[in-house]
């Protein structure tokens, strides 16, 4: 991609700072940033610092003389090749959706005409008033895309959806837009369903069993499809990442919610079952944390965990299309990936070699066994082992090839 250039709109609120984070991810993926910054933003982040960042000046005031000579309102819209608005606030977003033009900020987003990406960023319960998500639908029927909001605790000491999206996603969908994102919707009007990261079995209110799993794999793959147009659920175990664009996160703990999260989220075309899902549980949890005795460790009996991947791989009525499983393995990975494809009922198994760095990693190098064959892939980052699968489901599903440039 030859260098791109992102017009930042900085609105008010405490989710500001992140773009500090956001114009240095650009500048490392060779993308050029220019920046306005309303009053209200200028309240949370300087034009100093945001100047320093971008390396080019910072546009504030709409009357500013010297400004609109330099680089007028309508050529500062149209010298970009996408607008970003983050954070964007109720007030934003209202401004946009009803062609209102009263500063700098909101005449240069109605004189564009590039590409505008927002990122939303609000109390929980200015996010669900009846007038923003009326605004929301406008801004989306217009053509606008966002990114979040994602759910959490909130500055303002409430807990809900409203909190701007982490830096990586915003440049994630930034890059995904200026490549132009698929060549088709291959997978629009499909259901997925993506499973990812760790499960957490308790053993007291403290202690829990776990693994290694970042859910870095999972998450790429369900952003992947969801770039396809599926509608993609990803039920995810503890991780620190953001919701991918487009796809609804269902959060949980043990195998067994999981489980129950992925019955919840049928019918779908294809369950991809990318989770590290601990074999185990405690048979018992302690209602109290447990304490060194005289007697030594303590006894933990085990049960085994109910198999995701093979109740979902039954045959019935619900049973996905096509039913995909992950196969971390430490030796004999073609091996115990085939007699895994054969015990789970399974369509594919998508097996790797989790030995080196790959749980935590950037990287990963697969094995995708068909009941018919086989196919090596080479070393490659996540993102693009997500994209390449994508594009062997859309063409499982659908018959179609490659949907990326």
């Amino acid at each position: 991609m030859s260098e791109k250039c992102v017009l930042l709109i900085i609105g008010g609120g405490i989710a500001a700072y992140k773009n500090l984070e956001l114009i240095r991810l650009l500048a490392k993926a060779g993308v050029k940033t220019r920046a306005i910054l309303t009053s209200a933003g200028a309240e949370f982040v300087t034009p100093l610092s945001v100047g320093a960042l971008t390396g080019d000046k910072v546009y504030q005031d709409l009357f500013n003389l010297t400004d609109e000579a330099e680089m007028g309102h309508i050529e500062l819209s149209r010298s970009a090749d996408l607008v970003v608005v983050a954070p964007a606030t109720a007030d934003l977003m209202a401004k946009a959706a009803n062609g209102l033009a009263n500063d700098l900020a909101s005449t240069t987003l109605l004189a564009t005409d590039k590409k505008v990406l927002m990122a939303p960023a609000m109390n929980v319960r200015m996010w669900e008033h009846a007038a923003t998500q009326r605004n929301l639908a406008r801004l989306k029927t217009d053509g606008v895309h966002f990114v979040g909001p994602d759910e959490g605790d909130m500055a303002c000491g409430e807990y809900g959806y409203g909190r701007m999206a982490e830096p990586e996603a915003i440049k994630a969908a930034i890059l995904t837009l200026l490549n132009d994102g698929p060549r088709e919707m291959l997978l629009r009007g499909k259901r997925a369903l993506v499973t990812a990261g760790p499960t957490l079995e308790a053993i007291d209110p403290v202690r829990f069993l776990s693994n290694r799993s970042s859910g870095k794999q999972g998450y790429a793959i369900a952003a992947a499809l969801a770039e396809l147009g599926a509608e993609v659920t990803l039920v995810s175990g503890p991780t620190n990442l953001a919701a991918p664009v487009g796809v609804k996160r269902v959060s949980v703990e043990s195998a067994g919610d999981m489980l129950a999260a992925c019955e919840q989220a049928l019918p779908a075309d294809v369950a991809i079952c990318v989770a590290a899902v601990a074999d185990w549980r405690p048979a018992e949890t302690a209602s109290q944390k447990i304490k060194k005795g005289k007697s030594g460790a303590p006894a933990i009996a085990l049960t085994e965990n109910p198999d995701i991947l093979a109740t979902l791989s039954k045959p019935r009525k619900k049973r996905p299309k096509l039913v995909i499983g992950f196969a971390a393995e430490t030796n004999d990975v073609e091996a115990h990936a085939r007699a895994k494809i054969a015990k789970k009922g399974c369509d594919w198994i998508v097996a790797n070699d989790v030995s080196g760095d790959v749980m935590g990693g950037a990287d990963n190098e697969v094995l995708l066994i068909t009941k018919s064959g086989a196919e090596a892939w080479p070393r490659m980052a996540k993102d693009a082992v997500a994209r390449k699968l994508a594009t062997e489901v859309a063409k499982a599903l659908c018959g179609k090839t490659r949907g990326w440039k």
